[in-house]
């Protein structure tokens, strides 16, 4: 596993805390690495990416909101949401991350730890806002890697 796949599933679980417990996102970033170590080269990720979209919720869900058609986000199971959640963040935050990489990543951690339909639907609304955002892929050798 690279060492962003890995702070992207550290940061899922880390934000699922923070809305499951209404903690601090600080709070729950050592409370977790306390209790699982972890890939040290992709810590600073994980750390990065909670607390970007810890600090920009609001931002985001006003992004899936718009996206997600037929779905209000209180009714998204709360996986799908913060997967959601974390790819919106990386689309609008880390431009040198390939659409696809981003989208591809989180469609897998939908499927690892959502339900069965999560990951189709994770895609459809993550595609949708990368379109809103005008991402688009450059297209060259190295485009589908992640480091």
């Amino acid at each position: 596993m690279g060492a962003r796949t890995g702070a992207r599933e550290s940061a899922l679980q880390m934000l699922y805390a923070v809305e499951v417990a209404h903690s601090r996102p600080d709070e729950v970033v050592g409370d977790f690495w306390r209790e699982h170590p972890g890939d040290p080269e992709g810590r600073p990720y994980a750390d990065e990416l909670t607390r970007g979209v810890a600090a920009d919720t609001e931002a985001l869900d006003a992004l899936i909101r718009t996206a997600s058609t037929n779905w209000r986000l209180e009714r998204m199971a709360r996986v799908d949401r913060n997967v959601l959640r974390l790819g919106a963040w990386e689309l609008v935050h880390r431009l040198e991350i390939p659409r696809a990489v981003i989208l591809d990543e989180c469609v897998e951690l939908a499927k690892r730890y959502g339900s069965e339909d999560s990951g189709s639907f994770v895609n459809g609304v993550l595609d949708r806002i990368a379109d809103d955002l005008g991402r688009v892929d450059v297209t060259d050798a190295t485009s589908g890697e992640d480091s």
